[in-house]
């Protein structure tokens, strides 16, 4: 679903859930790649109707997941004669893939005839290579062809039809092409391929596999998110009519797509229980565990025993860092001295995420000079930042000049740079440099979001200035403070009085803490 529709994993598993629930498809928290026998009987039915008898193929898999349970059966739709299903665009996106995907596995190989071409050559002793390919029988191809995690090879890999040749033909040179590529750096993981990986290392199960994937980007140990790639030059030889030429073109690379960075937070917090906790995050261990509780499971070992000798390790490992300061764990790097002031310069994780320090941190009661403190920009790293980056950004905060009898100052804060003016706050966009940034698109900021605010706000009551009716994301709402009230439907937003917003405010549903836990008053 990654590959194939953009979908993330949470996204797919909430899908598939509704699918379940309305009972189009099979339980979908899975890692069998088989289907029962009766799916096989009803899937070979449908290909026979749909294509042909000589498309079914009954055939059973083999899972490459170590410690695989195969409790229930794979995900495949519950009616194979359904192929669409729903009024909900993404949901039948994904049942469309479930039902090729379950069709396919049960239908027979397509078969294609491969023609490989050696050229040789009159004066050396180097062959050219030429292979081409035809498809004879589509198969399993004529509902689905499979795609790629990576991003396609420019065309590199794909066959194509070879005119009509016979051995021993003497053949002209018309063109000769040759072109300078790069080798490729490992791919970075995406959802998908991290859940695979997950799965090759026997770690974890299909119903925590989107709840982990989840956390670690709410915890903010990894983005996921695109990149912009950059140019590069490559070189390119032409032999045409004895003719050689030789010319430069660039390309982009190192551009990605929805694919997981760590951040500086994950860095660190992995460097640390790595030092510390070494045992727990060692791949084998998860693998281990996941392999005790299915022994537990079918009453092969005692809980007891597997607990007692997982604590008596692992709780004096947490009473041995809980004397451990903040800063022993803030993953400082030292990147030189500044030349203008002698002091040192540190990058290192803040309260508010990574910074660069000018100046050493003083002890507590100690006396002098405080440190100086900037923001990194996005994209830049405790590990990778230099020296002369750091320096840059205690350029910022920087003075543009005086707009409205108000100095307009331009900064790096916690969520990226931004404009400050008068009090309030204009997000710089990702295409303006704050090094750069002038005045004048200074005030076009400033002005757009006065009217983005201006078309937010609906009205505010004397009464109580805190109390205001906005336009939201989700549609009009009633903010008291820090608490947002919905609108009921049958008011009108425009109308509404201070009265009416504190009755509503008064009868409106508490919210639930975690774990659908009612929060309660002190």
């Amino acid at each position: 679903a990654s590959r194939k529709l953009g979908y993330s994993v949470s996204q797919t598993m909430t899908l598939a859930q509704k699918l379940y629930e309305s009972g189009k498809i099979t339980y979908m928290r899975t890692d069998s790649v088989n289907l029962s026998q009766d799916a096989v009987k009803a899937a070979s039915a449908e290909i026979t109707t749909a294509y042909g008898g000589n498309y079914v193929q009954n055939r059973t898999f083999k899972t490459k997941s170590a410690g695989a349970q195969e409790a229930h059966e794979a995900i495949r739709p519950t009616n194979f004669a359904i192929n669409s299903t729903g009024n909900d665009r993404g949901a039948t996106k994904l049942y469309e893939l479930i039902w090729k995907r379950a069709i396919a596995s049960q239908m027979a190989d397509a078969q294609l005839e491969k023609t490989t071409a050696h050229i040789a050559i009159s004066n050396s002793a180097h062959q050219l290579v030429s292979q081409g390919e035809m498809i004879k029988f589509e198969g399993f191809l004529k509902v689905y062809i499979e795609g790629t995690d990576e991003e396609d090879n420019n065309g590199e890999q794909q066959s194509t039809m070879l005119p009509p040749l016979s051995q021993g033909d003497a053949l002209a040179l018309k063109e000769m092409l040759a072109r300078e590529t790069f080798s490729r750096h490992a791919a970075r993981y995406t959802e998908a391929s991290l859940v695979k990986k997950l799965e090759e290392m026997g770690i974890g199960r299909p119903s925590t596999y989107a709840p982990t994937i989840s956390t670690i980007q709410k915890r903010q140990y990894v983005e996921k998110e695109a990149r912009d790639g950059h140019e590069r030059p490559y070189k390119i030889v032409e032999l045409i009519d004895n003719k050689v030429t030789a010319s430069t073109k660039t390309e982009i690379t190192g551009a990605e797509k929805n694919k997981l960075f760590p951040t500086d937070i994950g860095m660190i917090v992995t460097d640390f229980l790595v030092e510390h906790f070494g045992v727990v995050l060692d791949y084998s261990f998860t693998a281990t565990v996941e392999k005790d509780f299915d022994e537990i499971a079918n009453g092969k070992k005692k809980w007891e025993t597997m607990m007692d000798n997982f604590y008596k390790e692992f709780h004096p490992l947490v009473e041995s860092t809980e004397k451990l300061n903040r800063k022993e764990v803030s993953g400082d790097r030292e990147l030189g001295t500044d030349p203008k002031t002698g002091l040192p310069v540190i990058a290192r994780l803040g309260r508010f995420g990574p910074l660069v320090q000018l100046g050493a941190s003083l002890a507590e009661g100690e006396e002098g000079e405080k440190p100086k403190f900037a923001s990194m920009r996005k994209g830049q790293l405790i590990e990778t930042i230099t020296l002369e980056e750091a320096l840059e950004l205690f350029k910022l905060p920087r003075t543009l000049g005086d707009y409205e009898g108000k100095t307009v100052v331009v900064a790096i804060g916690r969520f990226g740079p931004y404009i400050r003016h008068d009090g309030k706050f204009a997000s710089l966009p990702k295409e303006d440099d704050p090094m750069e940034v002038e005045l004048e698109r200074a005030i076009e900021l400033i002005e757009a979001k006065r009217k983005s605010d201006a078309e937010k706000h609906i009205k505010s009551f004397n009464e109580n200035p805190e109390v205001q009716v906005l336009n939201g994301r989700y549609g009009p709402y009633i903010k008291f403070g820090k608490k947002n009230v919905k609108i009921p439907k049958d008011k009108e937003p425009n109308s509404l009085t201070y009265e009416e917003c504190v009755e509503l405010e008064k009868n409106a549903p508490a919210k639930k803490g975690r774990g659908g836990i009612k929060k309660k008053k002190k």
